[in-house]
């Protein structure tokens, strides 16, 4: 049985924001003051693994690219929107292209400008360090902080719930 507390057999796809959630919240500045991210091998062997299962995946950030979305870009995820500040119209484009239902989707959000996108979709998710007004409409808030493998945990949850998880043991 699942501790998220939501029909996990809907699931279909996955949308996250960056900073605060594919990886940490503090980021170190590089001499240019471009921000260097942390990224999470766990979350990104569950992206991967899940992207190869069938499973759609967007990112929808205000934040600049680089050297993180290659990374996502390898991992299999293709549709990524960045430098965004209203990111709900970009999650509703992103739904239809992908013959998506909001109650089909997970958007794993941190910080205000989440909030609108995340009260769209079915399931709403916060790290444990999500802001306040993250908190107050998630549907589930982990235990675990952003940057730090909440990715894995709410992927490998979705998998194991519609049995798509293997774990290779019998492989």
């Amino acid at each position: 049985m699942s501790k998220i507390d939501y029909d996990l057999k809907k699931i279909k796809g996955f949308v996250f924001d960056v900073d605060g959630v594919l990886s940490p919240a503090t980021v170190l500045l590089g001499e240019d003051g471009r921000p260097c991210r942390m990224g999470n091998v766990r979350d990104g062997h569950a992206l991967q693994v899940a992207v190869k299962a069938g499973y759609k995946f967007a990112i929808i950030s205000g934040g600049k690219g680089g050297a993180f979305l290659r990374r996502c870009a390898i991992l299999g995820v293709k549709d990524t929107y960045m430098n965004i500040s209203k990111k709900l119209p970009y999650l509703r484009m992103w739904l239809e292209k992908e013959g998506l239902q909001p109650e089909e989707v997970v958007y794993i959000g941190d910080d205000v400008p989440d909030v609108e996108c995340m009260q769209y979709v079915g399931l709403p998710v916060s790290p444990a360090d999500g802001c306040v007004d993250v908190k107050q409409v998630a549907r589930y808030i982990s235990p675990v902080i952003g940057g730090y493998g909440i990715v894995r945990e709410v992927v490998e949850e979705v998998m194991r719930a519609q049995g798509t998880w293997n774990t290779g043991i019998n492989n």
